[in-house]
């Protein structure tokens, strides 16, 4: 079995930062890309950032400049150092794992989701 659990979500005031992090656990041989994504009610769940293995990132344009993806391979683990949050920002944060696992034939790869952790922005 594999586990994804983020934490560090909270309140905060526009211009203030918090910190992300997400660690995956269980029976796992790989992690490919780790990467996070957010929602709000009625929208689409967006892509935010992500990272690769070898440490190759992406963000979204909205949060280029101000967010910063990162990840300890050694922890399994994926962090969002999110600086100068607007209220926009507000919205449930998931990070997304893909994890090379070992399944009855060898080793697949599939897609982890955390339970999701919640970021207000204050204005």
């Amino acid at each position: 079995q594999v586990q994804v659990v983020e934490s560090g979500g909270g309140l905060v005031q526009a211009g203030g930062s918090l910190r992300l992090s997400c660690q995956a656990s269980g029976d796992i041989f790989a992690i490919n890309a780790m990467g996070w994504y957010r929602q709000v009610p009625v929208k689409q769940r967006e892509l935010v950032a992500a990272i690769t293995s070898g440490g190759g990132t992406n963000y979204a344009d909205s949060v280029k400049g101000r967010f910063t993806i990162s990840r300890d391979n050694a922890k399994n683990t994926v962090y969002l150092q999110m600086n100068s949050l607007k209220p926009e920002d507000t919205a449930v944060y998931y990070c997304n794992s893909e994890i090379k696992r070992r399944n009855v034939i060898g080793i697949g790869t599939y897609s982890y989701w955390g339970q999701g952790t919640p970021v207000t922005v204050s204005s």
